[in-house]
This record gives C-alpha cells, structure tokens and sequence, in this order.
C-alpha cells in the first residue's frame, strides 16, 4: 500500500468500497429481508454520493494517484491504483448521484418482487463495477472491472430470468460485449508492448505528443516472426490499429455499430436498470474510456480519430432511423440512447473529448429522467409498453407528464434546457473542424431525434385513452415521484452550470470553455457559434412540426403509408440480428458441423474406433490360436514346418 495515502485517497477508496460491502452483506446476510437489503443499498451510494461531492468541492483540480501493489510478472508491474482528477471526479457525482435517485425510485417500483434483495444486490454490485472504472489509474485495471460491468448488466439484463426474452437479452448482451473486449485486451497488450507501462500518467508522460515508439513494438514481433521482415508495418497504420483495438471496447460497452444490436434488447431487464444502463454507467463507460485514453488515440500519425468519427456518426443516425418506428415506450428511449453515444463518440472522433464528456454528463440526467418517466407510465398502465395502447396520460399524471416533458425538451435540444448547450458543443466542433458532412449528419440527427420524441409524447400524453389500462392510470407513488423531480433540476439548470469549463481542465488542449457565470452561460453557445445553434434549433422546430403534422389526435401511424419500405425496414431494426443469425450459422455453426464430422469420423471412427477394432481382431485371432487342446498345436505345428520347407524349396529352385 502507497505510503503517503492521503485523505482524498482514503475517500476514493471508501467511495468505491462502499457498494460493494453492500452487495456482499446483502448476498449472504440479508437475502431473506428486501427491506433491510434496500436500505443497504441505498445508504452505501448516498454516502459514495456525498463523498462524491466533497472530492468534487474541496479536493482542489490537481490529480492525485493512490496506488496498491497488485501484481509483478517480469517487466509488467500493475498496481490496484485509484486515480483522482477533474474528469473522474465529475464521473463520480454523474455515477452515484444518477445511480442514487435509480436506486430510491426501484424502492417503488420492485416493491413486492420475490427476488428484491437480489436486484439490490445486483445493483450495488453494478455500481461498484462502474466506479472502479471511472477511478482506474491503468489500463489493466480499468478492463477488470470493465468485465465487471459485464457481469453485472448480465444479472440485471436477466432478472427476470424465467422470461425466455430476458435470458436472451442477457446472454446477447454479454456475448457481443465480449466480442469488443476482445479487441480492447489486445489494444492493451500491444500498448504495454510498445511503451512498457499501463498507468495512464506514464503513458501520457510517454507519449506528449510524440508518435508512437513502434521500434519497442516491432522487435518482439520480429522475434515472433523468427527474424522474418513480413510482419513491418507502417508506424501510422500501427498506430491506427492500436487506437481502432482500444475503440472495439467502447463500440461493445457504448453500443457502436456493428455492435449495437444488444442495447435494444437490454430492455428486458427492469426499467430502473434501463435507467442505469443507458444514463449512468454500462453505456457511459465506452465514451469515458475513449476519453480517459485520447491522447493514445490523437497519437501523431494515427487515423484512428477520423474513423471513429465517422462510426459514431453513422450509428447516431441509424438509431434515429430505427426509432421512427418502435411502438414500445423504452426501445424508443433505447435507440435514443443509441443516437446520443453516436454524437458523444463522434465528438471524440472530432478531436473534441471535452463536449463528448459535457453531453454525457447532461445525458446521464435527462435520460434518466427520461426512463424513470417510462417506467411510471409503465407502472400506472399496468406493464403495458405499447405507446399506441396509452393516450390521455397527461390529465392523469401530471408530474411525471411535466418531468417527462421537460427531459424530452433537453433531449431534443431546445434552448435553455441542458441537452442544447451539450449538443451544441458537439455541433460547433465539427464546425471548427470543417467537416461539414458531419456537421450536417448532426443536424439531420437533431431533427430526427425531436420528430420520434414528439411522436411518443403525443401518442402516449396526448388526446384520449386508447386502451383499458390507461383510462385507469393514475400518478405513481411518492418514492417513485421525487425522484424524477429532483432529475428534473439538472435537466434544465446544468447546461449554464459550467460543467463544460470544469471539463476542459482534463483537456488542456483545444478550445477553451470559461465558467462566466450562470446567467452569462445562458447565452454563451450564441455567442461562441450562432451557425451552430441555429442551425441546432432549426431542426428541432422542423421536427416538432412534422410531427404535430402527423400524430396530433392519430389513431394510427401515418408514417408507413408515406415513406414506404423504409417503415418496415425501420420497424423491422434493418434486418442486422437476421443479418448477424445468418452469419453466424454460415460461420460458427458450419465450422461446428465440420468440427463434429472431423471429430466423429477422424478421431473416433478412425483414430479411436480404428485402432480399437483393429486390436480387437488381432486379439480374436490369437485367441483362436490359443485353444488348450495338444492335438490343435502339434497340427499347427506341423503345418509350420511344411510351410517353412516348401518356401525354403521354392527360394533353391529359383536360384
């Protein structure tokens, strides 16, 4: 242990601790009382939450390490170490202050269920899984309890495992995930190669703008290769690879196309785990990660940025597309969540690490304000998801309905709520990098993202009830309600908060956000680019008209009968979990066909069988041979010597 553990450590360690003694007491001492377990879990993230907010207050900006010995193989020396800096302090507060009001609204909303204590269990574990990423002080560490997470959001994704669709939601979750972790691991180990450390201020220290030493790569390669020159790559094209294998981690954790298909599906679990997932932490690590690590990826050289750029731009737009046509209330907020991360990991890829982190950082709120409002509706309609099957909501749930309004204006990105000044950075910093094709993907994004918003409050708010349950719905209770209210504060207030300047002091370089204080933050993204957010407002005015146009008072969707084949392609997800069943049955399942022929016909039959059989008959021929009876050996044995002397006959004949 680090000798000169100061007390800011001392509180980063109890922070992350503290969830975890909790999942454990809960695990094997308070199973059988949901009510104790609740408390537990509830009272070890709101302490997390307010030594969250005494780091984050008088801690001061400088970053301070607290490191464990943890483990020593030849040259690779790895320390449990926690890293406290302006970036994962703001974490902390987004991780357990969001995970806080999750945790008291799942008071209500899973009170009764059988398996209380183990959701609470579950969660606190989740919890502690996220803030050890978020206080990692190296890679290695970083992608333990990365896996963490995927444990974890394998037990909540699948809570209700005696559904069929929860337990496969669940294991889809967790197997695409470990398709990217693979190519994390293998960025990791190729970063160790090459530079010799993990810790990220010595590999930050190592780097400073330099390229990438690939000398340090290449020479245990060479090594590999036995001497050979066919291995010698590019240095640029090396550092791409590295910077791309780092990036497969977020693309699983953050839900990047190609591997979006399971942030869908993760609706299965309960909504307050929707809540988690898609604001506050699984989702959130994937962008965190890529901006803990940008200087690895801004490596001199390296076209690893504008790829990444571009993948989250393109799934940005995907997800917006598939949302115009779901119907159930939560994978509308899920493809909205898939959108969102398309912005955030298109900032990183825009050089722009610091609106990345300020859009996560009010998306964490607003979404899950967001969710939390689904799952009152949910909760009042009786489990219905439908929107089409709701209607007239608002009469009967005020407070949710003005909440829910409210996150769905940050999200959309309407002026002065919180979503618009994040948004707004991520817009303008394409501009300032004149990438106009991704700006105006942003753009068309924005619009996108306030019509099938629009669509959803006006069919699930507005007009009349449509079905049973929801003209008996009612306003959900208290321990469900106050929650959303105090979400509701971040989302409007934390755009002119200063988050975004608070950020830039773990990003030194770049433009240069300044705390003027909250009236003077109001207006800044005016006056710091009026194309940006105009442009960002004309969208959503062009949405939200299209939409009133079509699904005031609706009855139905109209939208199929004008667009056509896109409806049903949109509706039908682009056909990419048909698309990847397909490929894998042509894939893994014929190399499994074979594999089993290979198995049963070679090394069985052949192999096995074959020498079995063939020792067998030997032995069933000796044991002819062998018959006791003196009369059968001294014929054997005369018919040796006559065959014996007739050979010997033949060979002097034929000489």
């Amino acid at each position: 242990m680090d000798p000169t553990l100061s007390l800011a450590g001392y509180a980063a360690l109890t922070i992350l601790l503290l969830p975890l003694a909790a999942a454990a007491v809960i695990a094997f001492c308070t199973q059988r009382d949901g009510e104790r377990s609740a408390n537990l879990s509830i009272g070890a993230i709101a302490l997390s939450f307010i030594l969250s907010l005494g780091l984050f207050f008088f801690a001061g900006d400088k970053a301070v390490e607290t490191n464990f010995n943890w483990l020593s193989v030849g040259d690779l020396k790895v320390s449990f170490g926690l890293l406290l800096d302006p970036l994962s302090k703001l974490m902390l507060l987004v991780v357990t202050g969001v995970g806080l009001m999750i945790h008291i609204y799942s008071r209500g909303y899973l009170h009764g269920d059988r398996s209380y204590s183990r959701y609470f269990a579950s969660l606190s574990l989740f919890t502690f899984s996220m803030l050890g990423i978020v206080l990692a002080n190296n890679l290695f560490m970083m992608f333990v309890f990365w896996e963490l997470v995927g444990v974890s959001s394998y037990l909540l994704i699948g809570f209700w495992f005696e559904k069929n669709s929860a337990a496969d939601a669940a294991k889809k979750a967790f197997l695409t995930n470990r398709v990217g972790d693979f190519g994390f691991i293998l960025g990791i180990i190729l970063t160790w190669v090459a530079l010799g450390s993990v810790n990220f201020a010595e590999l930050a220290s190592a780097l400073d703008g330099k390229a990438f030493p690939f000398a340090s790569l290449t020479e245990p390669l060479g090594k590999i290769a036995g001497g050979t020159h066919w291995w010698v790559v590019h240095p640029n094209v090396l550092a791409t690879l590295v910077g791309l294998l780092l990036f497969m981690g977020a693309m699983g954790k953050s839900a990047q196309f190609p591997l979006h298909v399971w942030l869908p599906d993760a609706m299965e679990g309960p909504t307050p785990v929707s809540a988690l997932i898609h604001a506050a932490t699984m989702v959130a690590a994937g962008v965190f990660m890529l901006c803990r690590i940008f200087f690895i990826l801004d490596i001199p050289g390296s076209h690893a940025l504008e790829i990444i750029a571009w993948i989250g731009g393109f799934t940005a737009l995907l997800a917006a597309l598939m949302a115009l046509q779901q119907n159930d209330i939560k994978r509308i907020l899920a493809y909205s969540t898939l959108s969102q991360l398309g912005y955030m990991v298109m900032a990183v890829g825009l050089h722009a690490p610091g609106p990345a982190m300020f859009h996560l950082t009010t998306h964490a709120a607003f979404k899950a304000l967001l969710f939390l409002g689904a799952g009152s509706v949910i909760y009042a309609c009786h489990h219905e998801q439908n929107i089409w099957k709701m209607g007239g909501l608002r009469e009967a749930m005020p407070t949710t309905w003005r909440t829910f309004q409210w996150g769905t204006l940050a999200l959309c990105g309407v002026w002065p709520f919180a979503g618009f000044f994040s948004k707004d950075a991520i817009l303008a910093s394409a501009l300032e990098r004149n990438n106009i094709p991704l700006f105006v993907l942003g753009v068309f994004v924005a619009g996108l993202t306030t019509f099938y918003m629009s669509r959803l409050v006006l069919v699930a708010f507005c007009g009349n009830a449509r079905s049973e349950e929801a003209s008996h719905a009612h306003e959900s209770p208290s321990v469900m309600i106050w929650p959303l209210k105090i979400l509701a504060v971040p989302t409007l207030l934390a755009g002119a908060w200063g988050i975004d300047a608070y950020i830039g002091k773990a990003f030194p370089a770049g433009h240069q956000p300044h705390n003027e204080g909250f009236w003077q933050n109001l207006f800044s993204p005016f006056n710091h680019n009026i194309l940006a957010a105009g442009f960002g407002l004309l969208a959503v005015v062009a949405g939200w008209q299209l939409a009133r146009a079509l699904y005031t008072n609706a009855a139905s969707d109209p939208l199929p009968d004008k667009i056509g084949v896109m409806a049903k392609l949109a509706r039908d997800r682009f056909y990419f979990d048909e698309l990847y069943e397909w490929f894998i049955s042509v894939t893994q399942e014929t190399l499994a066909k074979v594999a089993d022929w290979f198995d049963r016909w070679l090394i069985a039959g052949l192999l096995v069988r074959g020498t079995h059989g063939t020792t067998e008959l030997v032995g069933r021929a000796l044991r002819l041979v062998q018959t006791g009876s003196l009369q059968t050996y001294a014929f054997l044995f005369a018919a040796g010597v006559v065959l014996v002397l007739a050979w010997q006959l033949l060979q002097t004949h034929a000489h």
